[in-house]
Parts: structure tokens; sequence; C-alpha cells
């Protein structure tokens, strides 16, 4: 189980959540925190590792997959995804489903890799595959709540927004690519060290990367573990509705804080949301007690039981 954040600690990871390239004198700012203390603290979350702020590079199209495994072979199956450069996570997973994965390809390689990478992972005995069509929040957008509705608006920006359309298939530049590589390593790297990666100027790097983040080819996200921040149940609902009822139940998901990721999907599943509670009680209520369940033909729960990759990034193994 990951280290339980502590107040400060929380609260400094909920604004690096809005804005993972905001600075810590910003961010001390919003919090009414001494800067010395917010740079301090923050930085060793950084360090430590309990908190990391990386870029991702976005593509095109993107889909979701449910891997079924031979008995035993599961934890290798989900160590098989997430080593994968086109994996955005990979989870190990209760019900039908041992392994749930996002990959993240330029459309032309999307038939190689679903039809004929994807079935050969080892131990696999059923592979579905589901194309995103449309994100209603992407990990980039969950908040743990911590934040007041003034301090988020005070931290976000128009290149914190989410969701955001798919990243168009444009060929980047040599410079452009350097960017966002250096991002991918460190979401928060500094003007400077993005203007030596690319050899370009610090005006140049600030404009590029302002662009490259504002038209989606890279997102950078604070990736926190649910559970150090007091919500160890993560789970996975995966939903069938008639065709009329995906856009309204969508944008109920992605407006519910405790909604890390929901998309709408083509194939026999319409929607899929991953939800992070407290217990299984809120769990349970979750599912029962809320409007946009009452539009839903049909929802299967599967639980997670250990992430190995999020948001690009992979995890320590147990």
């Amino acid at each position: 189980m990951p280290r339980i954040l502590d107040e400060l600690e929380q609260r400094i990871a909920a604004a690096l959540q809005v804005d993972g390239r905001a600075p810590w004198r910003k961010i001390a700012t919003v919090l009414g925190e001494p800067e010395r203390t917010v740079a301090r603290r923050g930085a060793e979350l950084l360090a430590s590792g309990d908190v990391a702020v990386v870029g991702l590079r976005t593509r095109a199209a993107s889909a979701l997959l449910r891997l079924e495994c031979m008995p035993g072979t599961s934890r290798a199956a989900v160590e098989a995804v997430a080593q994968r450069k086109d994996s955005t996570f990979s989870y190990l997973m209760t019900g039908g489903a041992d392994c749930v994965a996002e990959l993240m390809v330029d459309p032309p390689q999307l038939g190689t890799v679903l039809g004929t990478e994807v079935p050969s992972t080892v131990g696999l005995v059923r592979a579905a595959s589901y194309p995103v069509l449309k994100y209603f929040r992407s990990i980039r957008g969950w908040r743990s709540g911590l934040l007041t509705d003034a301090q988020t608006a005070a931290l976000q920006s128009e290149l914190t927004a989410d969701p955001k359309p798919m990243a168009r298939s444009e060929t980047l530049s040599a410079q452009d690519l350097r960017l966002v590589e250096a991002l991918v390593e460190d979401g928060r790297a500094s003007l400077d060290a993005l203007a030596r990666r690319a050899g370009v100027s610090e005006t140049t790097a600030r404009r590029r990367g302002e662009w490259l983040l504002r038209n989606n080819y890279v997102s950078i996200r604070a990736i926190v573990e649910p559970a150090s921040v007091g919500l160890p149940v993560e789970a996975f609902l995966w939903i069938k509705c008639a065709p009329g009822k995906v856009e309204p139940i969508g944008r109920a998901l992605g407006g519910l804080p405790a909604v890390r990721y929901a998309a709408a999907l083509a194939g026999g599943w319409q929607l899929v949301a991953d939800v992070t509670v407290a217990d299984q009680e809120a769990l349970y209520r979750f599912i029962t007690e809320a409007a946009w369940a009452d539009d839903a033909d049909w929802i299967e729960t599967t639980l997670l039981l250990q992430a190995r990759k999020r948001g690009g990034r992979l995890l320590p193994s147990p």
C-alpha cells in the first residue's frame, strides 16, 4: 500500500493535479502557505516518487483492452502490457477482465496493434478491444477534492483543460519531438532545460511548448495514488445503455469527483468509468444511488487489485 500523505502533502498534490507545471510560488499563494515550505515539501514528494508529474505523448487513436488470461498468468499479462510504450495504464482486475489497459497509437497502427500484437500477449485466453470515441474525463482531469473551487480556478488555464480532443495525426518537427521527450521524462522541466534539450531559445521553448500542450500533443499530469489520499477502493464500471443515453451519462460521470476516467466506447460496452472511493460501501452507494445509473441498462463492476502503470509511468512492482 502507498504511504498516506499528510494534510499539506495532499493539498500540494491536489494543486499539481490541476497544473503540474505551476511554480511553487503560485501554489504557495493559492494554498496560503509559506513558499519555502511548499517548495521543500513539494520537492520531497516528487523526489520520493509519492507524486510524479509526467508528460504523456498523446495520439489520435486510443483503445481500451479487456484481457482474460489463463490461470496464473494474469500478472505476466499486466506486466507485458505495461512494458509497451503505447500503453497509458495497465491494471490487474477482478471479475471478467483480468487485465484492463489503455493503448494510444497513431490510427494507421491500430489494426496491427489490436489485430496482431495484443492477441500475442502472454497467457491470453481472450482479448476484447474497445476504441475510445470520446473522453468525458481523462486521468489528467481527476481531482482529489481537497481544494476549494476558488483555489482550483486560480490554478487553471487553457493549458490545463480536460478533456480535450485527441491529438491530430500531424508530423512534428525534430525540435518539437525533443520538447515532447523532455516533458515526458519530467513534466516540470524548466524552460532552461527544455530550451537546452531542444536546442532553441527559452522564448521558443515556451511558445512551442505551450502550442504542444494547447493542441494536446502532450499532456501533463500528476500521478497520485488514490490510496495515498484516502481513497483505496478503485473500480471500473462497464456500462451498457441506449445510444441516446451515452452523452448524458458520460457528462454526468465526468462531473463527479469520484470518477478518475470516463469514456464512450465502440463495442459491446457503451461507456466505461474508473471510480475511486473510500470503501466498498461508498462504491455501492455510488452505483445504486446515483441519478446517472437510472439511465443505464447494465452495469458491470470490476475491482482494481494492482496498478502496474498509470499515466504512462511504470509503478513499483509489489
